[in-house]
């Protein structure tokens, strides 16, 4: 049996879709439902059925595919048995927040080029909401973002934590310390995107201590957020890490205030037959983390 057809029924299965399983696979929707129709020729039964929402197992396709998994299991032992010594390799579909990009994404990919030379990556940058999409529709591998993923065959690993801070500009208007939270709030201030995790716990922040509509501005990039700072135009509610030469420059300071809860960072990644290297990245991603944290100091950046 050809194991091409059966890693394609496992990803049309996972995925639910034609389409993305081409996307996934690096090859069309033809190639796809032809794999798809041989193997149903080949078992005598149908697999799938088919409508406008995607594919659906039949209950001939649940059985053959559990099978089918067992079998690539067996299939990758075997070459992992006959090339014991053989690194990790293939393409790497690699998700990140913009925090991410401005933190340890250089050291992160410096290692993996060290340990999996034969790994490419192939990255993209969005927020969390579009990371977490792409992932479950099998677009991306590995993604690097604020929040727990709730999908079936989805495992998910917190790497650490960015305090944040209420960042101005030294000499702006803004460099001044505002009496209580509740005079903070008047200020203009800016954080991440409309209902992303930290814009959430910054409203949440300010509910719980009576505080209504506080004037928050969201951006979707930390580079646009620093800038804007920098040029005086509000208060970057962010990880101080992000800007740490500007901080011990004394060009930006933080102020006295309580801060909302840290930004997460998780690493979360499909798991299954033939998807060992997410998990390997992980542990790249863990060591990286943990030289970032010392570096930092637990101020900026903690692992707890």
């Amino acid at each position: 049996m050809n194991v091409r057809f059966l890693e394609t029924f496992v990803w049309v299965a996972r995925l639910g879709s034609f389409r993305l399983t081409a996307e996934k696979l690096s090859t069309t929707q033809a190639a796809v439902s032809s794999r798809i129709a041989a193997l149903e020729n080949s078992l005598g039964a149908k697999l799938f059925l088919r409508d406008a929402r995607g594919a659906t197992l039949t209950t001939a396709g649940r059985t053959a595919l559990e099978h089918a998994e067992r079998m690539l299991e067996e299939f990758g032992a075997l070459r992992r048995a006959l090339n014991h010594d053989a690194p990790l390799a293939g393409r790497l579909r690699l998700g990140v927040m913009d925090t991410v990009v401005h933190s340890w994404l250089g050291a992160f990919c410096r290692r993996m080029v060290e340990r999996f030379p034969g790994v490419e990556i192939e990255l993209s940058a969005d927020t969390s909401f579009g990371l977490i999409d792409l992932l479950r529709r099998g677009q991306l591998d590995v993604i690097l973002q604020t929040d727990v993923v709730r999908v079936e065959e989805v495992f998910n690993r917190r790497l650490m934590g960015f305090p944040l801070g209420w960042v101005v500009a030294v000499g702006s208007e803004l460099d001044r310390d505002p009496a209580d939270l509740e005079a903070l709030a008047r200020e203009r201030l800016l954080t991440f995107s409309r209902l992303s995790r930290p814009h959430q716990d910054l409203l949440e922040f300010f509910g719980r201590r009576g505080i209504k509509s506080p004037r928050i501005g969201t951006v979707n990039s930390v580079a646009a957020i620093i800038q804007l700072v920098s040029d005086g135009f509000g208060i970057g509610v962010i990880p101080p890490a992000l800007i740490s030469t500007a901080l011990d420059q004394g060009r930006m300071r933080c102020l006295a205030l309580p801060t909302p809860p840290a930004v997460e960072v998780y690493a979360s990644w499909r798991g299954g037959v033939g998807l060992e290297l997410g998990e390997a990245v992980s542990e790249v991603a863990v060591e990286v983390v943990e030289a970032f944290c010392r570096e930092q100091g637990e101020a900026r950046a903690r692992l707890d």
